[in-house]
C-alpha cells in the first residue's frame, strides 16, 4: 500500500498501470472524514423525523437525499481523481487534503443547519469548481484529460449558481434549488459534461487506469456506510434507557446491518473487480457500478436513520415517514444491489426484487404496529434474501463473474 509521504514520480501526474492499486493512507484518511459526514446527515435527519409536524417529517426525507448526495458525490469524484492521477504527486495530495477539510466543514454545518447551511453549499461549490481549475494547468501534456476537466469546471460553475442561490434562501426554496443543483451535477456527469462547440469528449469520465482500484474503493465506501450505521446504532442505544424493547431493537438493527453486508459481498461485491476486469467496456461498467453503490449507500443511510427511530421509540406508534426509512432504506439498498448483480452476472436479481415487493406490501399493515415490529419485518426480509442466496449457491462451485458489458 502506497504512503502519502512518498515522493512524486518523475514520470508526471498521471497514474501508471504498474502503480500500487490499493488505496493510499491519504485516501483512507479522507474516508474517515466521510464517516463523520454521514453521521452528520443521520443526526440532522433524526430530530425532524421525530417532529410533531407531519410536513417537517416528510421534508426530512428530501433533505437526506439533498445533503447525502453532495457528500457522496465529492467522495466519488475524489476516488476517480486518485484513480486517474498519481497519489504521490504533491498537487494531488493537496487536493485530497483540501477535499477532506472541505468535507469536514460541510459535515459540521449539518449540526446547526438553519444558521450554517449556506456554508454547506459554498464549500461544495468551491471544491467542485476549484479542483478542475487547479488540475487544468498541470495537464498541458494530456490534452484529452484536460478537456474533460474543462467541461467539468464549466458545468460546475453552472450548477454552482443554483447551489449559491439556494444558499441565499431558507426553507423549501433552498431545498428545491439544491435538489435541482445536485440533479444537474449527477446527470451531466453521466453524459460526460456536454458543452456546445466542444464536440464529444475523447476521454471518458469513468475511464479507469486499473480494473481493480475503483471497485475496491467502492467496496470500502460500502463498509464506510455500514460502519456509520453501526456507530449510529451504538450512540443512540447508549443515549436511551436500556429497556427490554431497546435491547431487542439493538439486536434487530445490528442484525440488519450484518445482513446488508452479507448480501452485498455475496457474491457480486466479492468478485466486482474481476467482473470489471473482464468487461469489454470498463468505462460503461464503471458508471453503472458507481450509480449502484450510490443507491446502496443512500439505502444504508436511510436504514441508519430508521435504526435511530427504532432505538429511540421501539414500542410507540408508527408514523408513515418512519416506515419509509425503516422499510425504504433496505428496499433502496436491495435495488442498488440488483443493479450491481446486472453488471457482474448479467442477470435480473429476482430474489432482491421479491424482497423489495415484500417490504412494500408489508408497509400498510405495519402502520398499525410499533417501529420495532417494522424493523423486525425488514430484518426478516433481508434474512430471507441472504438465505435464498446461500441456497442457490449450496453444493455448487463459487460462481465466476459474467459481466454484461
Amino acid at each position: 500500500m502506497g504512503r502519502p509521504s512518498e515522493p512524486a514520480q518523475t514520470g508526471g501526474i498521471m497514474r501508471g498501470e504498474e502503480d500500487a492499486q490499493q488505496a493510499s493512507f491519504l485516501e483512507l484518511f479522507f474516508d474517515l472524514v466521510l464517516v463523520f459526514a454521514l453521521v452528520g446527515v443521520v443526526s440532522r435527519m433524526g430530530p425532524d423525523l421525530l417532529s410533531d409536524n407531519v410536513g417537517v417529517r416528510w421534508l426530512s426525507l428530501l433533505y437526506t437525499v439533498v445533503l447525502a448526495l453532495p457528500l457522496l458525490w465529492l467522495w466519488t469524484t475524489t476516488a476517480y481523481l486518485t484513480s486517474r492521477f498519481d497519489y504521490r504527486n504533491g498537487w494531488i495530495q493537496l487536493l485530497v487534503l483540501v477535499s477532506a477539510f472541505g468535507l469536514l466543514i460541510m459535515a459540521t454545518s449539518l449540526y446547526e443547519f438553519e444558521q450554517r447551511g449556506a456554508t454547506f453549499a459554498i464549500v461544495y461549490v468551491v471544491l467542485h469548481i476549484g479542483r478542475p481549475l487547479v488540475l487544468r494547468p498541470l495537464l498541458r501534456e494530456h490534452e484529452n484529460v484536460r478537456a474533460l476537466y474543462t467541461r467539468l469546471a464549466i458545468w460546475a460553475s453552472i450548477s454552482g449558481v443554483i447551489w449559491l442561490a439556494g444558499a441565499a434562501m431558507r426553507g423549501n426554496h433552498r431545498l428545491a434549488l439544491w435538489l435541482i443543483a445536485i440533479t444537474v451535477d449527477m446527470v451531466v456527469a453521466r453524459v460526460r459534461w456536454p458543452v456546445p462547440g466542444m464536440g464529444r469528449p475523447p476521454t471518458s469520465a469513468w475511464a479507469m487506469s486499473s480494473s481493480r482500484y475503483l471497485p475496491e474503493r467502492y467496496q470500502q465506501l460500502l463498509l464506510i456506510a455500514l460502519g456509520e450505521t453501526v456507530l449510529s446504532i451504538g450512540l443512540t442505544y447508549a443515549n436511551h434507557p436500556a429497556t427490554l424493547a431497546a435491547k431487542a431493537a439493538l439486536v434487530v438493527t445490528f442484525l440488519s446491518s450484518v445482513l446488508m453486508w452479507r448480501i452485498y459481498f455475496y457474491r457480486a461485491g466479492q468478485v466486482l473487480a474481476e467482473a470489471v476486469e473482464m468487461s469489454s467496456n470498463r468505462a460503461a461498467a464503471g458508471g453503472i457500478v458507481g450509480v449502484a453503490h450510490l443507491l446502496m449507500v443512500l439505502g444504508i443511510t436511510l436504514a441508519a436513520a430508521g435504526s435511530e427511530i427504532v432505538l429511540a421509540h421501539p414500542a410507540g406508534p408508527s408514523v408513515p415517514a418512519w416506515l419509509v426509512v425503516i422499510l425504504g432504506g433496505p428496499a433502496l439498498f436491495l435495488f442498488g444491489r440488483s443493479r450491481l448483480e446486472r453488471v457482474v452476472f448479467n442477470r435480473l436479481a429476482v430474489r432482491r426484487f421479491v424482497g423489495i415487493g415484500v417490504l412494500v406490501l408489508l408497509a400498510p399493515p405495519l402502520f398499525f404496529g410499533p417501529p420495532l415490529l417494522a424493523a423486525i419485518a425488514a430484518a426478516v426480509v433481508l434474512f430471507g434474501v441472504a438465505v435464498a442466496d446461500a441456497r442457490r449457491a449450496a453444493g455448487r462451485p463459487l460462481e465466476a463473474p459474467s459481466p454484461s458489458a
